[in-house]
């Protein structure tokens, strides 16, 4: 014979849902335990403080003569014989007009870059302040080209004083250079 258990009475849930009986909850103990063994540690670690031990000496090493030589380096020598000192600035009165070297102009190098896209950011923030900025071309050795970012030419003193003070009040470091004019 079959049961039709559908139909069967079932007891209601208990719902525990208010704290109607006195009941601590269990969060609240756990949180009681935390802060009690908290404060039980600190107090054990402040009766009984934790010495570091003593650092243990080390042998020294012993030194092993390097019988490598030292390298030589010449380009000091090269650098300071190919050195052309250029005056910051000439002082011009109108008693001694200032000396014009013919077939001389100076130039102001403000970077230079391996990539062209650096050197023509360079020359833009230069056009900005209103110096005439441009891009030379260089290969130092076979195949390497770099872009220089060169303010000027300048025929005259006053000129490149004026430029070049422009450059170190907005901060660029600036090297000047002389050489013979292009025809």
């Amino acid at each position: 014979m079959s049961r039709d258990f559908a139909k069967k009475g079932r007891a209601p849930a208990k719902r525990n849902g208010s704290n109607s009986g006195g009941q601590t909850p269990a969060w609240l103990w756990f949180i009681a335990g935390l802060v009690l063994g908290a404060f039980a540690a600190s107090y054990y670690f402040i009766k009984n403080p934790v010495e570091a031990p003593a650092p243990k000496e080390e042998p020294k090493p012993k030194v092993i003569e390097n019988k490598t030589p030292k390298p030589r380096f010449d380009f000091y020598k090269l650098l300071q014989e190919s050195e052309t000192i250029v005056p910051a600035s000439e002082a011009t009165s109108e008693e001694k007009p200032a000396q014009q070297e013919a077939g001389i102009e100076y130039l102001i190098q403000v970077g230079s870059f391996p990539k062209a896209e650096d050197a023509d950011k360079l020359r833009a923030q230069l056009i900005l302040l209103n110096l005439d900025a441009g891009i030379e071309k260089v290969e130092i050795r076979k195949g390497e080209i770099w872009h220089r970012v060169v303010v000027g030419p300048f025929d005259n003193q006053n000129a490149l004083t004026s430029a070049r003070s422009q450059l170190v009040k907005n901060e660029y470091n600036a090297l000047v250079l002389k050489r013979a004019k292009a025809k």
